[in-house]
């Protein structure tokens, strides 16, 4: 009897384990969930390469919120522990935040963006012929009446740092970013171009509450025949 039960035992384990593996394996049904793009550069040295961009999940509005803080050289807010502190504790606290403050507003926006960006937890990838990808910090959207679509990422990394592929062809004032802005702009099938912070600058937009390419309109394209391809489970790089 008791070999039978431990028989049975066994097997319940095992198919526990199998239904977790098998779960643990299931892309999410979360409409906002997985995304991929597919693309091709143009106007840059490497170009045509192709480029695949998969956004794991929309970032949150307080993770954008943080992002906008730093760049306005803002201190981060004080966390509930943090409010409800008193005597030295309390003061200890506040110190903090003064010198975080103060470290703070020493830093460039740019500069400050940069280190939120560093500290930010990764919402995607964008892969190129590169034998390492670029993850994305942030990926924000803003959806359209008429369908189309306008898509903000943004990687810590500049593109192009560790060689020449992302080297624009086209005239623009250079700039020192060590992060990277891109913008999708894609019709109602999600297709469409992208563009970068290659050249030129980037500043906060009121409609996506996010720092975005300051003149989207002038910048060449560097992301051609962008399409969004069904939700699917990331392929291996």
């Amino acid at each position: 009897m008791k070999t039978r039960h431990a028989i049975a035992w066994v097997v319940l384990s095992a198919l526990i384990l199998a239904a977790a593996l098998l779960f643990a394996e299931t892309p999410s049904s979360n409409p906002s969930g997985l995304l991929q793009f597919t693309a091709i550069t143009a106007n840059v040295a490497g170009a045509p390469d192709p480029v695949r961009i998969e956004i794991q999940r929309w970032s949150t509005d307080e993770e954008r919120e943080r992002l906008m803080a730093a760049w306005n050289l803002k201190a981060s807010a004080a966390g509930p522990s943090e409010g409800r502190a008193s005597g030295k504790q309390g003061k200890a606290a506040a110190k903090g935040r003064g010198q975080a403050a103060a470290a703070t507003t020493s830093l460039s926006p740019e500069a400050s963006l940069e280190r939120a960006l560093d500290e930010s937890t990764t919402v995607g990838y964008l892969w190129s012929s590169e034998i390492a990808g670029y993850a994305l910090r942030y990926a924000g959207k803003i959806d359209n009446p008429d369908g189309s679509r306008r898509i903000i990422l943004i990687t810590p990394r500049r593109l192009g740092a560790a060689n020449q592929r992302w080297n624009p062809t086209f005239e623009g004032a250079p700039n020192t970013y060590e992060f990277s802005v891109i913008e999708l702009r894609l019709n109602a099938k999600g297709e469409g171009e992208g563009k970068a912070s290659l050249v030129g600058k980037v500043a906060p937009d009121a409609s996506v509450q996010i720092v975005t390419l300051e003149n989207y309109a002038a910048l060449p394209a560097v992301l051609r025949d962008v399409h969004l391809r069904p939700a699917e489970k990331p392929a291996k790089k």
